[in-house]
């Protein structure tokens, strides 16, 4: 695979202009863009049709969490915009993950749905305070098994579990991670993470990129050279 394939820059900014400028100024260098809460909530459909028409893909970041049945109403609604790449939260359980896996089966453009194990923001600290006693890894695993066994083929997860995760049950994931930080970026409010190179050579399949592009002086010399760490990872 091309280093652009395993690459997805995040689009953590508040509007259409603001994330078209992006677009724009990394043109060339990048083949995937993230859509999270903040974009889509302020622009909507519009703004992933707005990204594919420009020829590049779209990983519609939603973390989908609510009843089944609203579940599956959300993945045909959202999948309507294109996007090949559809989060939803696994703590949602078994019967949620079922209910969206359905939905996306039944669509002409199918996405492919992620489902979200850890927030890389949390910590053994908060994850205790939410009432789990689990370690992070601990959680991940079981979420993650629990989101294959419902049929996602898909995760989320911090560089930390991918190891673990390609000796469980769901060795066989396409595994997402953000909280990648090149060694001479600060981890702004990530707690586990690792560097682009680190993460792909414990088996990560694609890369979440954010503030260390979009923040950068030069986003595209700065996508440039986590494409070049991860081709260098995987060679």
């Amino acid at each position: 695979m091309n280093p652009a394939d395993h690459l997805i820059v995040a689009l953590d900014v508040p509007n259409r202009a603001q994330a078209l400028d992006m677009v724009e100024r990394l043109e060339g260098n990048i083949r995937w863009f993230k859509v999270g809460l903040e974009l889509y909530l302020a622009e909507g459909r519009p703004i992933v049709e707005a990204i594919r028409e420009r020829g590049f893909e779209v990983f519609l970041d939603l973390k989908l969490h609510d009843i089944p049945n609203t579940v599956a109403g959300a993945v045909r609604t959202a999948s309507a915009s294109g996007a090949s790449l559809l989060t939803l939260h696994a703590v949602g359980g078994p019967v949620m993950l079922a209910a969206a896996r359905e939905a996306a089966e039944g669509l002409a453009q199918k996405p492919r749905l992620l489902a979200v194990t850890v927030l890389t923001s949390m910590d053994a600290t908060q994850l205790h305070a939410t009432g789990i006693a689990a370690t992070p890894a601990e959680q991940v695993i079981r979420l993650a098994e629990m989101a294959t066994d419902a049929g996602i083929a898909g995760l989320v997860c911090s560089p930390e579990e991918v190891v673990s995760l390609r000796s469980s049950r769901a060795k066989e994931a396409l595994l997402v991670v953000p909280g990648i930080r090149p060694a001479s970026s600060v981890k702004d409010d990530q707690n586990r993470i690792a560097t682009p190179a680190d993460a792909i050579r414990r088996g990560a399949n694609m890369l979440v990129v954010g503030r260390p592009i979009t923040g950068a002086a030069d986003p595209a010399g700065a996508a440039a050279a986590i494409l070049h760490e991860i081709a260098a990872a995987k060679a």
